[in-house]
């Protein structure tokens, strides 16, 4: 009888253990068979409970991964996938989820790890699109553009890759590397208005006035929002073009939105004065003045839109007004004084 006491704790154990088996492989099977008719949601019910009795199960786990990537619980797909991997699953399929996982929660410093961990097990895996955004997102832009380069060669219809290289050079204000880039990444994908524009005010930066409004002009038809910032700088790019008509159209209609913005009137007033325009440039100084009250600088430039219309006397008379009140004018007024200016 105390031998049989002895046993019945080691009897119980391993009758729970089978029970837990059982119950797992059941859990298991009805989630298989929830999964073959499209329920999702039931199979990662029967997919859980299964876990609940066993944790270290791969097949179980494989299965509880699978299902959260299906329906895009993305965090606890990778957490599982991660199970996977110190269980030691490191195929090259695990290796290919977790890379995915990584990549869309933005969790670049395990992308490249998984990245060159699935290179390894299968070379013919495409992955430098991959390490390539994770170090153009980490700002490592030297690094980005030598595997986007590769990665281009991998997936040269991927319109992604030419537009991040040209980010890449244009956040480092190399504007004129990361234009044919561009160019590539819009021939690609013609869909993509934002990369229109922002061609547009690489050009610009280049003093590309002709480029400039071509794409920027190309964005608003491509559906790019017609917002403040966008009409301001499709009507710089008018007026740097010289087409002073349609430039200060299009700023009329910002300045009824905007109407105390002095950088808009002072480039109006500008665009008038270069083309010859005195009476109209005095107007919108005017307003800068209206606004200011001490602005010496627009009341210098209305004196010389007197003396350019002739009124020589009032002109200089308005432009020594403006330099008493700031005296750093006084350069202005030599400079205007030189042969040739």
């Amino acid at each position: 009888m105390k031998k049989l006491l002895l046993t019945l704790p080691v009897l119980f154990i391993a009758t729970f253990l089978f029970a837990q088996t059982d119950s797992a492989d059941l859990f298991l099977n009805k989630g298989i068979l929830e999964k073959g008719k499209g329920h999702r949601m039931e199979s990662l019910k029967n997919f859980e409970k299964a876990y609940k009795y066993n944790s270290s199960n791969k097949i179980i786990i494989s299965e509880l991964a699978s299902a959260y990537y299906d329906l895009r619980k993305y965090s606890q797909a990778l957490e599982t996938y991660k199970q996977l991997e110190t269980l030691g699953e490191v195929s090259a399929s695990t290796y290919k989820q977790l890379l995915e996982l990584s990549f869309n929660m933005k969790k670049y410093d395990d992308v490249i790890l998984y990245a060159n961990k699935l290179k390894q097990l299968d070379k013919s895996e495409k992955v430098n699109y991959y390490i390539g955004k994770a170090h153009y997102e980490r700002e490592n832009y030297g690094q980005a553009i030598d595997v986007l380069n590769e990665a281009m060669k991998e997936d040269p219809k991927n319109a992604e890759i030419p537009y991040m290289i040209a980010r890449c050079y244009g956040d480092m204000m190399n504007y004129k590397q990361s234009i044919s880039y561009f160019e590539k990444a819009i021939s690609l994908d013609q869909s993509k208005y934002s990369w229109y524009y922002e061609l547009g005010l690489i050009c610009y930066g280049m003093n590309d006035d002709k480029n400039a409004l071509k794409y920027i002009l190309l964005a608003g038809e491509k559906g790019y929002p017609k917002d403040n910032d966008y009409m301001e700088n499709l009507g710089i790019a008018y007026l740097n073009s010289g087409n002073l008509t349609e430039g200060v159209k299009i700023m009329s209609e910002v300045l009824k939105r905007k109407p105390s913005d002095m950088n808009i009137l002072n480039m109006v007033a500008e665009a008038y004065y270069y083309g010859g325009k005195y009476k109209e440039a005095i107007d919108y100084w005017d307003q800068c003045l209206y606004y200011d009250k001490k602005n010496a600088s627009a009341l210098y430039m209305i004196g010389m839109c007197y003396q350019k219309k002739g009124e020589k006397e009032k002109g200089i008379a308005l432009c020594d007004k403006a330099i008493e009140m700031d005296p750093s004018l006084q350069s202005l007024k030599q400079k205007k004084a030189m042969p040739g200016m």
